[in-house]
């Protein structure tokens, strides 16, 4: 559908297209490329960081899924306003939450592939019915209470989420993948398949957590929007850092206890993401949209204002075949790493210029 992009946070965009890049492929041709150089240590860690841990710990690609998840927080406020400003009613503006929730599960299942109807085999949990559900009830948590007692309400989820995978009787390691509560609800009341036979870290307890990343965006979206009391942009800035290091600090401190883990979405894996969300929000909204240094984020920008358009069209759209038709000699005269890395940069080019199609004919998938 058409769509204009004014009034936009233009480092938001540009912020969800730099994450989303990753999985457009290029943290596979970072993983190429230090193939090359084997005996690097920097180029090894760097390549390791491309992959998700197993289940404790953090990298960098464990951090792609909840930034989108933060950024969608983000940017809800701006669209809360315009809807309060159109003279949207409160019903129009639930209905508005409740279907945009419902819809990103309906995606979710598309991409899982429930058009192949096998509906005893396909996994049902998804990252877009993650993204649905955590920003959903997060939006209605935002919509309908004042902001004191939703920081409350992120602090009791927070606490009693981890007391809930805590207190769980007979189990040895709580936070183990084999005996935490979290796999235990998903076998329970998830139909079909889950991702990890036994455990799925889309599941429906670890939304819970999710539903605070959300709500943190929300918080500092509406910090940013904020125009009280002559606050700069640069002190806003400021300000966004200090909170970041507080996450960060809070977050690895809570580690102690409860490890961060991606997988069961801990409660510290929620601040220290939210400290990295806000670190890196901080550097774009600066660069971008106070110094107005934004002509090389266009490239990001053509990713981040079609995102979910790019995380479907991957699934549907044979974008490696297609590479291989236009570039297959070209790759054979290179084989191994080599011809891998113009393979992959083949492939990121084709999805970006795809994406720069549907942006030059305004065409943009809102949900």
């Amino acid at each position: 559908m058409k769509s204009n992009l004014s009034n936009r946070l233009v480092s938001l965009d540009v912020l969800r297209g730099f994450d989303m890049l990753f999985i457009m492929g290029l943290s596979s041709l970072i993983i190429a490329v230090s193939s090359l150089f084997p005996d690097v240590v920097f180029m090894k860690s760097l390549s390791e960081q491309m992959k998700h841990t197993q289940w404790d710990g953090l990298t960098l690609y464990d951090t792609i899924f909840p930034l989108f998840l933060f950024i969608a927080g983000v940017s809800f406020p701006y669209s809360l306003e315009k809807q309060r400003s159109d003279g949207k009613s409160v019903k129009k503006i639930h209905y508005r939450i409740l279907k945009r929730g419902f819809v990103l599960v309906v995606l979710g299942f598309v991409y899982n592939g429930i058009f192949k109807l096998d509906f005893e085999n396909m996994r049902y949990a998804s990252v877009l019915g993650r993204i649905g559900l955590a920003w959903m009830f997060a939006a209605l948590l935002f919509t309908n209470f004042k902001t004191n007692i939703n920081i409350a309400v992120a602090i009791i989820i927070l606490v009693g989420y981890w007391l809930l995978l805590w207190l769980i009787p007979d189990a040895i390691n709580p936070y183990s993948f084999e005996d935490n509560i979290v796999g235990a609800v998903d076998r329970m009341l998830l139909p079909g398949r889950l991702n990890a036979e036994t455990f799925d870290p889309e599941g429906t307890l670890s939304t819970l957590p999710a539903v605070v990343t959300a709500l943190l965006g929300m918080f500092t979206g509406q910090f940013i929007k904020y125009q009280g009391s002559g606050i700069s942009g640069k002190r806003k800035v400021l300000l966004m850092l200090v909170a970041a290091m507080i996450f960060l600090l809070v977050g690895y401190a809570w580690d102690l206890v409860f490890p961060i883990n991606k997988n069961l979405w801990s409660s510290s894996f929620v601040c220290v993401l939210a400290g990295y969300s806000l670190l890196l929000l901080a550097i774009f909204y600066y660069i971008i949209d106070i110094k107005g240094w934004c002509r090389w984020a266009f490239f990001f920008k053509v990713v981040g204002v079609n995102s979910i358009t790019i995380y479907l069209a991957q699934r549907i759209i044979d974008f490696k075949k297609i590479t291989n038709f236009f570039m297959g000699g070209v790759i054979d005269l290179f084989p191994g790493e080599v011809g891998e890395i113009i393979k992959l940069t083949g492939y990121i080019s084709l999805c970006w210029l795809f994406l720069y199609f549907l942006y030059k004919q305004k065409i943009f998938l809102k949900v």
